[in-house]
């Protein structure tokens, strides 16, 4: 296909996918889902998985393997511009109120499932079912522990946002333990591919790289940025030239975090952090958010469903493969993160809350998937049962969350710790 051929035919492709991501959402309400979550699945249903077993010639005809690299390309500009709202949005000043909580939380959902998944791939190492015959056995354990590690911070940001939570100590801590979370996962996993690729600069730059663009970013950029949010306060409104010189920034954070080693959406979540709160801020969401969720993050969804094939699992030892690996992966996370909660003192609701909401994985977790199936670290078969994990654990998130809501909320024994602000929203989500 030529790339006219392409463009046209992206066009069709936005129709049906927004169509079918509506459809989804909407049907996926009615289950106490949100909107976020019924995209995901989405993607599954237009992906092989689905439209591809009922109609695999209009599936490929509809989604050629040529127009993938086009559909990822925009998914990812999706990504980064969310994930730039999500960071204007992020009250810094909680976290600081927060942090041991958030730091306990992250470190407890993370060596939690690290350790559950690294002891599950021992004993799959052997099998190359599961894993490539040229992956060693403390390799495989290593990436199958920072695979069940991950958080799927986008959907965490996006699944707070739409339940009303964003800036109150609830939505904060969640948030604030999510992406430390998926900061060391991802840091784990650039050590996995430097010691699969025998090059110990990859994990080096990724982690050291990751730590100067954060320090940066709290030490210098926001300095930097302070003049710019007054020039906005005294105009009264934010200029097309501002907006561009922000966005081109967003694109370089971003550009960086990935050349580093570490994904994109974390370049522009700090950068995002940076900005002044004010008039600068509030416009620049206005501006974005509402194209980018209506239009851009569907595209990612899709992205990752076009990639994702559960057929392979075709016999009951595969299932059975399948549902230890969720155990250990709800074990390791809800559980983990509920009780470090409790452990630093908050209350019984939020400490559920919080579980409840670590527990998903979505699709930063198929990201890392990709990753280990793309270097032959692990077979389509795990990959596949690492995608039904991810999937699961994150329809579980939302129900979840609303049972332990409901369910603490009727305990008279309960106090919430956090603001009035914090209740009201619990309320709201509930």
């Amino acid at each position: 296909m030529t790339n006219f051929d392409l463009s046209v035919l992206f066009f069709l492709q936005i129709f049906v996918i927004l169509m079918v991501c509506r459809v989804v959402g909407y049907l996926g309400t009615k289950f106490g889902q949100p909107q976020v979550v019924g995209e995901m699945i989405a993607g599954v249903v237009l992906g092989p998985s689905v439209f591809g077993l009922l109609a695999p010639q209009l599936q490929a005809q509809l989604f050629p393997k040529e127009s993938r690299s086009l559909i990822y390309a925009v998914a990812q500009v999706g990504l980064v511009l969310y994930m730039f709202v999500i960071g204007m949005e992020f009250d810094v000043s909680l976290i600081r109120s927060r942090l041991k909580s958030a730091a306990t939380v992250s470190l407890s959902g993370i060596l939690a499932p690290f350790v559950l998944g690294a002891g599950l791939a021992f004993f799959l190492v052997q099998d190359t079912t599961f894993f490539t015959g040229k992956v060693d056995a403390w390799i495989a354990m290593l990436f199958m522990g920072a695979a069940m590690s991950i958080t799927a911070f986008p959907m965490l940001a996006r699944i707070i946002h739409e339940r009303g939570l964003s800036g109150t100590p609830l939505g904060t801590l969640a948030l604030a333990a999510g992406s430390m979370d998926d900061a060391v996962a991802w840091c784990v996993l650039a050590v996995v591919l430097a010691s699969f690729k025998a090059n110990l600069s990859i994990a080096l730059l990724a982690i050291g790289g990751g730590a100067l663009f954060l320090l940066f970013n709290v030490f210098v950029m926001r300095r930097v940025l302070k003049p710019l949010g007054e020039y906005v306060e005294r105009r009264k409104e934010v200029s097309g030239g501002v907006m561009a010189g922000i966005l081109a920034l967003v694109a370089l954070s971003a550009w960086l975090t990935d050349s580093l080693g570490i994904y994109a959406v974390f370049g522009a979540f700090i950068f995002g952090t940076s900005m002044p709160r004010g008039l600068l801020s509030r416009e620049l969401m206005r501006k974005i958010e509402p194209l980018t969720v209506a239009v851009l993050l569907p595209l990612f969804f899709i992205n990752s469903g076009l990639n994702t094939s559960i057929g392979l699992l075709s016999n009951p030892y595969l299932w059975l493969v399948t549902g230890l690996v969720l155990v250990a992966a709800v074990g390791g996370k809800f559980v983990a993160c509920w009780l470090a909660a409790r452990a630093c003192g908050e209350s019984q609701r939020i400490s559920l809350s919080v579980g409840s909401l670590m527990n998903a994985r979505g699709l930063m977790e198929l990201i890392a998937l990709n990753i280990g199936l793309d270097q032959k670290i692990i077979t389509p078969t795990l990959f596949a049962v690492l995608v039904i994990m991810a999937i699961a654990t994150t329809l579980m998130a939302s129900p979840m969350f609303e049972l332990v809501s409901r369910k603490t909320a009727k305990d008279p024994d309960v106090v919430v710790s956090g603001s009035h602000d914090s209740e009201l929203a619990l309320e709201k989500a509930a």
